[in-house]
């Protein structure tokens, strides 16, 4: 099921498994808080675009989230391991793997309109920062196979209108990602600023933002994710978006 020499096995979030590459991006705070912010349609179809090792995927459907999750992934070898991973967990038949580009991706890919799109794209530009020597985390990190307005159109393209576009995003990127929603037709309407500790920056945003939606955006509390950095203990809002799998109380 995988390789014990470029490949690990954890156990995360929602009794899940998940097989990772030692050398690729690992699960994290990120991709747990865009799944529990996603507005779920538990009949519906959603779409991941940039599934990697297909957590986020995973995760909202072991919730029942949705009826059905495509993860769109550009590499081979990640789009197999979303494969590998759904079946570890008797997910296949709800979390279906696609490798893709998310430029090439239109309605007939899915067999129709969407009610959810989410990513959670990558965050540097492809010319900032300092490169890695693994190409599989340039890739993840970088925007070599599409910019944010790339991620957007895709978007677009995919939902239904009133349909949900949920990203998590860098915070210092904030005025790109919303400039290329609008561009989209995607209205911003609700937005959380995630911290480290009450002393920190923010180290991430999440946007939902509506196909055809009119203006109004809600910006939520901030979400503060530790009360002690040192003990790693969170904090009570922390705490529930783990045993409600949800931001909706921070509005």
């Amino acid at each position: 099921m995988y390789n014990p020499e470029t490949e690990r096995l954890d156990e995360i979030n929602e009794s899940l498994s998940l097989i990772q590459s030692r050398t690729g991006l690992t699960f994290g705070t990120d991709s747990y808080l865009l799944a529990a912010f996603a507005h779920p349609s538990p009949y519906g179809t959603c779409v991941e675009l940039g599934g990697g090792t297909g957590v986020v995927s995973l995760l909202i459907a072991s919730r029942s989230r949705f009826a059905r999750v495509h993860a769109a992934e550009i590499q081979p070898y990640f789009a197999d391991l979303i494969a590998r991973n759904a079946a570890l967990n008797h997910l296949e038949d709800r979390v279906l793997p696609l490798c893709a580009d998310v430029r090439d991706l239109s309605q007939t890919t899915f067999g129709g309109e969407v009610q959810c799109v989410l990513s959670n794209p990558p965050y540097m530009k492809a010319d900032s920062g300092r490169t890695n020597a693994a190409p599989e985390m340039n890739i993840a990190r970088r925007e070599e196979n599409g910019t944010i307005s790339d991620f957007c159109a895709a978007a677009k393209r995919l939902l239904k209108w009133g349909g949900f576009f949920t990203v998590v995003y860098r915070p210092d990127r904030l005025s790109d990602l919303i400039c290329a929603m609008r561009e989209n037709g995607l209205e911003p309407k609700r937005a959380v600023l995630v911290y480290p500790s009450v002393s920190d920056k923010p180290c991430l945003v999440l946007v939902e933002a509506k196909k055809g939606g009119s203006s109004g955006m809600v910006l939520a509390r901030p979400l503060i994710i530790y009360a002690d950095k040192a003990s790693q203990t969170y904090t009570d809002d922390m705490q529930k978006v783990y045993d409600d799998f949800s931001l909706e109380h921070l509005f």
